[in-house]
């Protein structure tokens, strides 16, 4: 029921997602009425969908701590009691991104040895994609809690990419090591120390260019770093349009190399990297952009099927375990 359209773009996408993975099953959580309504429109029925009714919405401007206390029945509280019950294995959501953090540590709960959640997303490279957390869960964080957002995105990568040991670098205002404040070098010092293949610091130009596979970073760095990325591609998107139609030269060069520019955008279409992974819960929980369309939201299905094939948070746990037992014997 969450995300700026709701129903009408989280029903396609579920049977977009369905048609995908023949192994899957899925369950709508929301106002029944609504729901049923919405599958109509689409003119299909599949045995491999379901509705749990509802009564509640959480708005997309509703306070965290409103919506946990005094909205029991959300769509969104009872998609994570489901996980949590084990009538599901992840829960996908485009609603708001505070509440849902928060309703999931609340019910699910923390990773043993983890102490903040974080959102981690995956963003295309010049040498593939890379993973970068955190985006915006922790506005503060210190240098045990980036160790342990390395530690996180390490056994996602790990899994999403079948790599044994991904790399990770540490965002940074320089690659030198006197660059960047006491925090994020008490950070490096334990990644150094940690069995993890850290690789130092990244700059923010490094994001693209695949400096590592796992980019490490604080919530408020990360999500002014996404948010900018995102703008700066709209605006190369528009300025691109407005000069192919400057005059009719113009318009005939962009005819012919539409070819490129549409694999250019397939490449680095935000559309095929939606679905972000709220790491270190005793369970997966996805969260799709507020904007996603279906094919989108279809997206952000898909990586919560990946992480629940690959079972990430055992996969976490067990880094964690041995990053314990490194300690215990040094």
């Amino acid at each position: 029921m969450g995300g700026d359209f709701g129903p009408d773009v989280v029903v396609p996408a579920a049977f977009k997602a369905l048609s995908r993975h023949p192994e899957l099953n899925l369950i709508l959580v929301g106002q029944e009425t609504v729901i049923e309504q919405a599958i109509q429109a689409q003119k299909k029925t599949s045995e491999r969908l379901s509705i749990h009714h509802a009564t509640e919405i959480v708005g997309m401007d509703e306070l965290p701590s409103q919506a946990l206390r005094g909205k029991k029945d959300s769509s969104m509280r009872v998609a994570i009691n489901l996980v949590k019950e084990g009538t599901a294995q992840a829960c996908v959501s485009a609603g708001n991104t505070g509440a849902l953090m928060a309703t999931a540590r609340f019910v699910l709960k923390m990773l043993p040895g983890i102490d903040r959640p974080a959102i981690c997303t995956t963003l295309p490279t010049i040498e593939g994609h890379t993973h970068v957390l955190d985006l915006g869960a922790n506005v503060d964080s210190d240098a045990q809690t980036l160790l342990e957002f390395a530690v996180m995105g390490a056994a996602l990568t790990s899994a999403a990419n079948n790599q044994h040991q991904p790399t990770i670098g540490l965002l940074n205002i320089g690659e030198e090591e006197i660059k960047g404040n006491e925090r994020v070098k008490e950070a490096a010092r334990l990644l150094g120390n940690s069995h993890l293949n850290y690789i130092g610091y990244v700059e923010g130009d490094g994001i693209f260019k695949g400096a590592a596979d796992v980019i490490v970073c604080d919530g408020f760095v990360g999500n002014v770093m996404l948010k900018t990325t995102e703008g700066v591609a709209k605006m190369i998107s528009y300025y691109m349009k407005q000069e192919f139609k400057r005059n009719p030269l113009t318009l005939l060069a962009g005819l012919i190399a539409m070819p490129v520019l549409k694999a250019f955008k397939k490449r680095i279409d935000p559309r095929e990297y939606n679905g972000a992974s709220l790491l270190g819960l005793q369970g997966i929980v996805i969260k799709s952009h507020g904007s996603a369309d279906a094919y989108s939201f279809a997206t952000a299905i898909s990586e919560a099927v990946l992480e629940v094939k690959k079972d990430v948070p055992t996969r976490i746990t067990r880094v964690l375990e041995g990053q314990v037992a490194e300690r215990q014997t040094s």
